[in-house]
Order: structure tokens, then sequence, then C-alpha cells
């Protein structure tokens, strides 16, 4: 189309080409996943669990390795290992040839990704691999390519139409290399057992940390938790409410049990109810969902929108030890 057709479309011409354009787009790189999906669970299946086998066995870290946009998907996968509990370093074929060879030891295993295969740039690397022992997987979608003769597997990607109309920009390549490259990171973590816990020691800055925190680690404890016996009256409950400041109080019974929960919805409900003379037992809300100390502060966030409350009280052999309130949780970074 020409620049002065172009100038004469109306906005909202423009505004439906650019969202057709995108949604080819999509399109065209969600029939390249589902090739992927296809061939993995088919063809590819064996080789893929064969690399596997290398990658999680090898004593020392994934080299994963690529160049152009192979590299910058090289360098996500590499931090995605990494931090899932497969020890990974991303080295550049360039500077592989000037001395980061040396990075790559005897215990390692490289992790290849080349469109083509013939990529000149990891020449050094490959003859580097087969000199020295280092097993090699190589994810290309030319399994007769020279990368894919010299590697030990060769996980080979269906061909698919890029994206650009031009089929030149690399677009459905690189996500079928990025979505394979997941798979693997996530079938390792799996392999390996690596939890939650194993997660947040790799994870303590940021929001990701934040949600990683426990339970433990951000509650209200001993003297500051808002709590009366059930034979307490209202107007004695109630200055322990004010004077704890976190919105409930917690029913305890004469073995210090937690029996219920008195909210400040609860006090609403009962204002014209002759609300001072009355005892904490007859205001509560009983058997309060409460939750234990060493819990994820995330699954005590999902307990808070899911019920549609403010605070839970921690309970240790149903005896009350502590209390998460939401606000605790945003302070924290939680949410």
């Amino acid at each position: 189309m020409s620049a002065g057709l172009k100038r004469d479309l109306s906005a909202s011409d423009a505004y439906r080409e650019a969202v057709a354009s995108a949604t080819r787009t999509l399109q065209l790189e969600a029939e390249g996943l589902s090739a992927l999906q296809e061939t993995l669970a088919a063809d590819l299946s064996e080789n893929f669990a064969s690399a596997l086998r290398i990658l999680r066995e090898c004593r020392g870290r994934v080299i994963v390795t690529g160049m152009g946009k192979s590299g910058h998907v090289g360098v996500k996968i590499a931090a995605t290992l990494a931090s899932t509990g497969t020890p990974a370093y991303f080295v550049h074929p360039s500077e592989a040839s000037h001395g980061d060879l040396g990075m790559i030891t005897a215990d390692d295993a490289i992790l290849a990704f080349s469109w083509s295969g013939e990529t000149v740039e990891l020449e050094n690397i490959v003859s580097y691999s087969r000199r020295f022992a280092v097993p090699l997987v190589a994810v290309t979608s030319n399994a007769k390519s020279t990368l894919a003769k010299a590697a030990e597997v060769v996980l080979a990607l269906p061909r698919a139409k890029e994206a650009c109309p031009h089929g030149l920009a690399p677009t459905t390549s690189t996500m079928m290399q990025l979505a394979l490259g997941d798979a693997i990171a996530i079938a390792l973590l799996e392999s390996k057992g690596f939890t939650a816990l194993d997660f947040g020691v790799l994870h303590p800055g940021g929001q990701l940390g934040a949600r990683l925190k426990f339970v433990d680690d951000l509650m209200h404890r001993e003297g500051s938790l808002p709590l009366t016996n059930a034979d307490t009256v209202m107007s004695e409950a109630i200055v322990v409410m004010t004077e704890k400041a976190l919105g409930c109080l917690g029913v305890i019974d004469g073995d210090g049990f937690l029996k219920g929960i008195i909210t400040d919805g609860d006090l609403r409900r009962h204002m014209d109810d002759g609300l001072l003379d009355r005892r904490a037992a007859d205001i509560m809300t009983p058997a309060p969902k409460t939750v234990t100390r060493d819990i994820m502060a995330s699954a005590a966030l999902e307990i808070i929108n899911a019920s549609a409350i403010t605070a839970l009280f921690v309970v240790e052999d149903g005896r009350p030890v502590g209390l998460i309130h939401i606000h605790d949780l945003l302070r924290a970074g939680v949410a």
C-alpha cells in the first residue's frame, strides 16, 4: 500500500488493520506452539527424555548458548533454569571464541539453540564440546544440520510459518524455542522435586520473594494478640479489641482453645441487642477460619480473599499463637 493511500486511511481503518495484524501474528505463533506440542508428544518424546537425563545428571552447570534471536532466547532460558534449581549460565558464541570457552568445564552440559543449525558463530563451542567430551544438546529445526550431527541429542523443532509477512524476522520460531526451553526447565524442576521452599531461597527479593514468605514471618504474636475469654462481657471485650487495633477479637475457652472470632461486623449486627451486657460467646462467630504458622503468606492471602475477611488467627494444636492481617500482607508486598 502506498504512503499516500495509508495517509487517507481513517483512524478506525488503521485501528482495524493493526488489530487484524496482531491477531494474525498470535494465530501463527499459536499454530507453531500447537505443532511443537504434537511433535513433542510423538516423534520428539524419546529425545526429550534423553536430553533431560543429560541435563539433570551433569555435575556442573548447563551452559546455554545461541546467536542472534536464538541467543536472546538462550539468555532467558539460562535464567529460568538457574532460578528453578538447575545451575545454568549463558555463554555468548562470539565471546566464547575470545576466551569464554574457559567458562565451560568437563562437568558441564551444553544446550545450544540455532534454528538453522548452521550458525557459524557456534562452531568453536561445538568443536570445544567434542574435544573435551562435554555433552551437547541441540535445539534446531534442521535435524541434518552441522549442529545436529555433532550433538548427543537433537530436539528437532517442527517447521512453522513465521509471523513476519516476509518470512524473515524470527517470530514463530523464537516462540517455539522459548516454549521448548521452558518445557525443559519445568520438567527438570519437577524431576528434581524442586519445591516452593527451594524457590523462596533463590527469590528473596521483590513481590515474588514476599509471596514466598511464611505466615510465621509476618504474623502478630503473643502480647499483641486480641484475645478474650468466652464468658467476658462485651463492655470489657470491646476495650481489648480497641486496644489491639486489629479489627477483630479471638474468643478462647478456659483451656486456651480458639472457639470463635468477633469482628467489627459482628459488633454492628448486635448494636441494638443489648451488646455491652452480653457475653463474648453470644456475639462471636464460631469455628473461625485459621491457618498454621508454616504455610506460605500467599496461601493465607488466598484464604482471606476467598472468604471475604480481613484477618486469620494462627493456631497451634487449636490454640492461637498469632494473627495475620491483610494489612500485614499488603505492607510486605504479598498482594
